[in-house]
């Protein structure tokens, strides 16, 4: 090697030593910090100014299926039938035709055109095609209503799991097919609607275009429930409703936020003389009129851009009443529980999506001497993120478990699935900001930048913590649960004790929380407390019951036990780190 000679402050400048040309490229030895034994090696003045080094390669060609909780689950919730299919898809979505799809589609958003050019209202939204190509594979992969015209066991479980993958590659698109998936059971309170368009909101076939319903091959549902005054009050709707006499009904009022409004069909709530109704609103008639469904403008959000989010507004648009009237809450309810169910797949998709990509780089990237996944610290950091991830997952699917097990008449889990879906959907939309943010933290600058795929991870996260409630409204609905319906705390401790007796941690803090719930002192006042320590409890006995005993272990003591601290890397000495960390599956 040539020797270069480095100038010392405040004495005279010496000649410097550089090879010729066709040398090899002279370096300077650098001591790093902590001793002798690891050396950087940097080039020096005149090698090239430009060479890419100690960066990861492309994060592609992975299956993004290999993920140990999740397959565990698969099989456990009773969709083993599904293994094949979540590999192909997971394969897709670890492919870069995939992240290409995902990027444009976030980067040439939707656009709102209100009128043709002669004038002529059409209130249409335009999409990137690429928004079109994820829509399809999603939807011919059933992530829409498809469980429903199938009469597998596990249907609705094999359904999260697709839907947990897709979530890695883009969140937005997954939109349309949460609400079509969700909107079956309120759809069928009234036969005749349920019998006409359920065949085809069950379709795997993406037929994008506003005609009229029979003349598609497959159709989208979404909902308007919000409005500008009342938000989750949804009592103080001023939307209202009248019979035309001919069994339809004509809405006139304004909605807040409804999202996907290209889809078909939504059902809205309204007030009716006999009180806030459920009614079915088409965007095309079914003699291929339109309906009159005035787009006013696009939500300008800060993620999930993606996806259109808009303010409809309805002057004399036809309707034809979903249940009851004066039964509306009642009616969409179960429509909203669903939603929540994917809201926490959805933050376990983003967590798993930003755990891989920091998993990714570390494996890669050395500092000090080292490569970033072997220093201590940042292993702590990542196991950590693992807990967290594999906890998320696990519940999910969980949860989808409950939902296809209440699909086929099961009263227990249909009662477990009332109090633990409000539970995860406050506890686990709650953690993925912080999730998220850690993981970009990872990647250092790198994450910062948007071509990492982080940025986007970030802006998405906090999105399921205010859809279908914000944090207060969920935990309060828990505390709802739990006053209304006795049951569901039953099946609740049921599933919990199951744990029992495997792990001290976890047994004390059932103890503790029971003890907490038996002081009704200022209940909504103290409603997160006693969701977040129900949320960790039911974690932790999933885990004590299904994870590898690394895992259980390391969780209660880190969120049971109070053997962690409150930011993530704070995992205790004698964590079993090397074996949490083979759970992020190696991505190559």
């Amino acid at each position: 090697m040539s020797e270069v000679v480095v100038p010392v402050k405040g004495g005279p400048t010496p000649e410097a030593v550089v090879p010729e040309e066709s040398g090899p490229t002279p370096e300077v030895v650098v001591p790093v910090a902590g001793g002798p034994t690891h050396e950087a090696v940097v080039p020096a003045a005149g090698g090239p100014t430009h060479e890419v080094t100690n960066q990861p390669p492309p994060l592609v060609g992975y299956d993004a299926a290999n993920d140990p909780a999740l397959l565990a689950a698969l099989v456990r919730e009773g969709a083993s039938w599904y293994l094949p299919e979540l590999h192909e898809l997971g394969r897709f979505a670890g492919g870069a035709e995939a992240q290409t799809w995902a990027d444009e589609a976030n980067r040439y958003e939707p656009v709102l055109r209100t009128h043709d050019r002669y004038g002529n209202r059409v209130d249409e939204v335009d999409f990137h095609p690429s928004w079109h190509r994820l829509m399809e594979v999603s939807v011919g992969a059933g992530l829409g209503a498809a469980p429903w015209a199938d009469e597998r066991v596990g249907a609705h479980v094999a359904r999260a799991a697709g839907v947990l993958i897709q979530g890695q590659v883009e969140a937005g698109h997954l939109c349309p097919l949460v609400m079509t998936y969700a909107v079956i059971p309120a759809l069928r309170s009234t036969p005749s609607l349920a019998a006409e368009y359920e065949p085809l909101l069950t379709s795997r076939v993406y037929d994008f275009g506003l005609r009229a319903p029979s003349a598609k091959r497959g159709l989208l549902a979404g909902m308007g429930m919000t409005e500008k005054q009342g938000g989750s009050d949804v009592r103080t709707n001023t939307t209202v409703a009248r019979d035309a006499g001919d069994g339809t009904w004509r809405l006139r009022g304004h909605k807040w936020f409804t999202s996907a409004p290209m889809n078909d069909l939504f059902l809205v709530l309204a007030q009716a003389p006999g009180g806030l109704s459920c009614f079915l609103v088409p965007r095309v008639l079914p003699d291929g009129t339109r309906n009159v469904f005035r787009i006013q403008r696009l939500k300008d959000k800060l993620g999930n851009r993606s996806n259109a989010s808009s303010e409809p507004e309805f002057d004399d648009t036809v309707a034809w009443p979903v249940g009851a009237e004066g039964r509306g809450v009642r009616t969409i309810i179960e429509m909203v529980s669903l939603t929540r169910l994917d809201n926490v797949v959805g933050s376990a998709a983003g967590m798993r999506a930003a755990l891989v990509q920091a998993v990714h780089h570390t494996r890669h990237r050395s500092a000090f001497g080292r490569r970033l996944v072997d220093q201590p610290l940042m292993g702590n950091v990542l196991a950590d993120l693992v807990l967290e991830s594999e906890a998320a997952t696990t519940l999910a699917l969980r949860l989808a478990g409950a939902a296809d097990r209440a699909s086929l008449g099961n009263d227990q889990e249909r009662a477990f699935s009332r109090l633990a879906t409000a539970i995860g959907k406050y506890w686990v939309c709650k953690r993925q900001p912080g999730f998220v943010a850690e993981a970009l933290e990872c990647l250092g600058g790198n994450g910062y930048v948007e071509e990492s795929g982080m940025p986007r991870l970030y802006r998405e996260a906090p999105l399921n913590g205010i859809w279908e409630g914000s944090g207060n409204v969920n935990a309060l609905d828990v505390l709802r649960a739990l006053g209304r319906s006795p049951d569901t705390f039953a099946a609740y401790a049921e599933e919990v004790e199951l744990a029992l007796g495997a792990d001290s941690r976890l047994d004390a803090a059932w103890t503790s929380l029971k003890n907490e719930l038996a002081d009704t002192h200022e209940w909504e006042y103290r409603a997160r407390r006693l969701v977040e320590r129900f949320a960790l409890v039911l974690q932790g006995s999933l885990l004590v019951r299904h994870a590898p005993e690394e895992v259980a272990s390391a969780f209660c003591g880190a969120r049971l036990g109070g053997e962690g601290g409150y930011a993530y890397g704070t995992l205790p000495r004698g964590t079993a780190i090397e074996a949490l960390l083979t759970r992020a599956v190696p991505t190559e």
